[in-house]
């Protein structure tokens, strides 16, 4: 298993699903994690699970859309922690629409939320990395930005723009020791998908190669190793965990 020991990892979107494996993967592996999330009584939760686990956790509560809080989190944690190691960034939201009947707000919310407020975050977290010459940072993306998807426009645009905002940040930043990645889930277990019709399920299921729906460890798993010292040489790059199902 690939250590942490003493790193502080910071998981925005942590309350449940995906981030929540996260936050508790990257734990069990000896970082401190600070969880964001907008639910108190969730994120409280998990930290209270994560400490009550031979595990280290804190959290605040933030929409990842003020970018003032954001950096008041930031400051924060490295005044009580002493450092920002690696920073998680797995917060998004979908408004799905055919593009026809898609509102200018609903592009607007899912762009802010997926693509702008990672931004923010970044540049952030960015200072006391320079300062400690370290840092992780992984972008949780989607297969959608590398492929499209019938009725997700801004959903993919989004997550298309961060691939292309974590190489271009990569290029900036690998000098100071900063490694920026992405990691791009296929279909993953969670309780957004736990509503899909069990035909239509199964009909997906199809075109997996693998012939299965993934799980959020599946994706935390690919986290820990991207914040190791392991991936030490692995930067600007987006790996798919999919089961297969984009393979070209």
């Amino acid at each position: 298993m690939f250590k942490l020991n003493k790193k502080v990892a910071l998981v925005t979107g942590a309350s449940r699903g995906i981030g929540k494996e996260i936050a508790k993967v990257v734990s069990q592996a000896g970082a401190h994690v600070v969880c964001l999330a907008r639910s108190e009584k969730k994120i409280k939760e998990l930290c209270d699970f994560i400490n009550n686990n031979n595990g280290s956790a804190s959290y605040y509560c933030c929409d990842i859309n003020d970018s003032k809080k954001f950096s008041e989190i930031i400051k924060s944690t490295v005044k009580k922690l002493g450092s920002l190691d690696i920073l998680i960034n797995n917060a998004g939201i979908t408004r799905d629409s055919l593009l026809l009947r898609l509102s200018e707000e609903n592009w607007d919310m899912v762009l802010d939320t997926n693509l702008k407020a990672t931004f923010q975050s970044i540049k952030a977290s960015l200072r006391p990395m320079f300062k400690n010459k370290f840092g992780r940072i992984i972008n949780i993306t989607s297969i959608v930005g590398l492929t499209g998807n019938q009725g997700q426009a801004n959903y993919a645009a989004s997550k298309s723009g961060l691939i292309g905002m974590s190489k271009s940040i990569a290029k900036e930043v690998a000098s100071r020791g900063i490694t920026v990645n992405c990691i791009a889930p296929g279909w993953i277990e969670t309780e957004m998908t736990n509503e899909i019709p069990k035909n239509s399920k199964e009909d997906l299921i199809k075109k997996i190669p693998i012939g299965k729906i993934g799980e959020p460890k599946d994706i935390a798993y690919a986290v820990l190793f991207l914040a190791s010292e392991e991936a030490k040489y692995i930067t600007g790059q987006t790996i798919t965990v999919d089961g297969g199902r984009i393979i070209n």
